[in-house]
């Protein structure tokens, strides 16, 4: 079907208290333009989890992390797949494995190089019975290259654990291997340089290939059936960014897929960091052109190498580097931010997105387990999270579900259309303009102001009749850490550990109707909507290639 059609015009006009002041009209296509990205893949909305976390977020077979597989689950139900789940970051460059070693991980925090991960850590054998806890789930497991590359402890450890991971990750439970991660930054790092200054993309490809050949050679012996074209592969290179020690332009040209075995391009990217000055909710992450400026790096390198042909992905991200900030990443305005990230990712052709989350994390989607640093419980950027998959629907029915970032003349806004199968589906408006629902974001104060609406009126071609649904992403404020909800559906630990509750105080169930051509819709600010126009909003179909009829 033609990726063009008639045009709807959306007016934006802004309501706060007794003024309004009309905005500029955007075009929407009733059929995808060709501006919309190719159709998504299943189990676009995926995490990464700290390799040191990943016991407490799975839990282990005599004791499962129930909470975490009912978040999951949440999200499956919504895009018909479970998110893939990549075990690494950091710590994975640690990792030592010990086999005397009676439970999963011993790790030893060292304040001066990191106060938020353990980086000396020793794995038993029990650390891969957490493969085994999270039902229908595939994994990326990430192997130690830091390590494992130039020191014989770490070579050692890489032989030894090569037969434990497959084995736990037979039977289907295998997406692919990753080895090393962000070796971009290995004689850089602020953790501590684990190569020298002399490190380049050449002397990475030779240790990369020595490495991968090593983890077939032992798959080819403990369990040979993931060595086809179709089970064995790679996620690389895994760096930190496109602009740091080793570029990955040059690491392509250096022969880094000499044996073909690379089936997914993976970066990694942060908006800015937690400490970096001047970062805040509404300047950095509730600011749609950080987003884009942020974004649109990575889309240019995956535009640079699909040459390839081989499929770009976001395998680690996040809001701010260095594990989060509170009071940003742990905010409201954090779950406004992913909503918009994700979907500007998926419109701007990026094939998946890792969220990055560990144990004590400030921007986490979740809390696995009670510490005497964090609560245990659902988290505000989960609900983002669930907002994206609800705009994309399910990607695993056979439909194709593309997205077409909308222009907006304000960086504080955004908007979106999903469509299905060439149809209009869905389309988002993300209200960032930032409302503290206590004085400045930090007292105990509510603020007193009243929370400003904005009005936003579609203008719908005369052929279309009938209602649109209305979902909510609501919170009392871009400061909010708790009281979130999606479409009036909680997801906190305390009500049924993580599964849906429908609170009884949130208003759910609305529609908007054609009316004179026109759909009208609030958003508060802080806020954000999804419009639903394939459930009950008619189309009649008639021979026009452009415009209205």
């Amino acid at each position: 079907m033609s990726r063009t059609g008639r045009v709807w015009t959306i007016v934006s006009t802004v309501a706060q208290w007794s003024s309004c002041a009309l905005g500029s009209s955007i075009g929407l296509s009733s059929s995808p333009p060709t501006e919309a990205c190719d159709p998504i893949p299943e189990a676009f909305v995926s995490y990464s989890i700290e390799f040191s976390s990943f016991p407490d977020f799975a839990g282990n077979i005599s004791s499962p992390n129930t909470f975490s597989n009912n978040l999951l689950n949440n999200l499956g139900n919504l895009t018909g797949t479970k998110p893939f789940i990549r075990v690494g970051g950091n710590t994975q460059d640690y990792a030592i494995y010990n086999a005397s070693l009676e439970f999963a991980l011993n790790g030893t925090v060292n304040p001066n190089r990191s106060p938020d991960y353990p980086t000396t850590i020793f794995i038993g054998s029990s650390y891969f019975e957490s493969y085994s806890t999270w039902p229908d789930t595939k994994y990326i497991h990430g192997f130690n290259m830091g390590l494992g590359g130039n020191n014989s402890v770490g070579l050692q450890t890489l032989k030894d654990t090569v037969p434990l991971a497959c084995k736990a990750l037979g039977g289907g439970k295998l997406l692919w291997w990753e080895y090393g991660n962000e070796p971009d930054l290995f004689s850089t790092s602020a953790q501590g340089p684990v190569r020298p200054p002399s490190w380049d993309e050449q002397i990475y490809v030779s240790q990369w290939l020595n490495g991968t050949k090593e983890i077939r050679r032992q798959l080819e012996n403990a369990c040979p059936e993931l060595t086809t074209k179709e089970s064995y592969g790679y996620l690389a290179p895994s760096f930190a960014g496109i602009n740091n020690h080793l570029r990955p332009i040059k690491t392509w040209q250096a022969g880094i897929n000499w044996n073909d075995d690379i089936k997914l391009i993976s970066s990694h990217n942060y908006i800015g960091g937690a400490t970096q000055p001047g970062v805040t909710l509404q300047g950095t992450l509730m600011n749609h052109t950080k987003t884009i400026q942020s974004v649109n790096d990575q889309a240019q390198l995956a535009k640079n190498l699909t040459y390839t042909g081989i499929p770009f992905i976001l395998g680690e991200t996040n809001s701010l580097y260095n594990q989060g900030a509170p009071g940003l990443s742990n905010a409201f305005g954090a779950a406004l931010w992913g909503f918009d990230f994700n979907l500007y990712c998926a419109s701007v052709g990026i094939r998946r997105v890792h969220m990055h989350m560990g144990t004590n994390y400030r921007y986490q989607a979740w809390q696995p387990i009670q510490t005497d640093l964090a609560t245990l419980g659902t988290k505000p950027p989960y609900y983002g999270h669930v907002a994206v998959a609800a705009m994309m629907g399910n990607l695993a029915g056979g439909q194709e579900t593309r997205i077409l970032h909308i222009p907006m003349e304000n960086e504080r806004e955004s908007a979106y259309a999903t469509y299905v199968d060439d149809k209009l589906a869905r389309v988002a408006i993300i209200n960032m303009r930032q409302y503290n629902y206590t004085v400045n974001g930090t007292s105990l104060v509510l603020n007193p102001i009243p929370r400003p609406n904005r009005e936003y009126t579609f203008q719908a071609p005369k052929e279309c009749s009938g209602t649109v649904s209305i979902q909510r992403l609501y919170a009392n404020g871009s400061d909010a850490i708790s009281g979130i909800s999606w479409d009036g559906w909680s997801y906190n630990w305390e009500l049924e550990g993580g599964k849906p509750v429908k609170l009884n105080n949130v208003t759910v169930g609305e529609t908007a109707k054609v009316e004179s051509g026109l759909i009208r819709v609030n958003v508060l600010d802080s806020s954000a909507v999804i419009l639903n126009f394939n459930r009950e909003m008619k189309f009649l179909e008639f021979a026009t290639t452009s415009g209205f009829p």
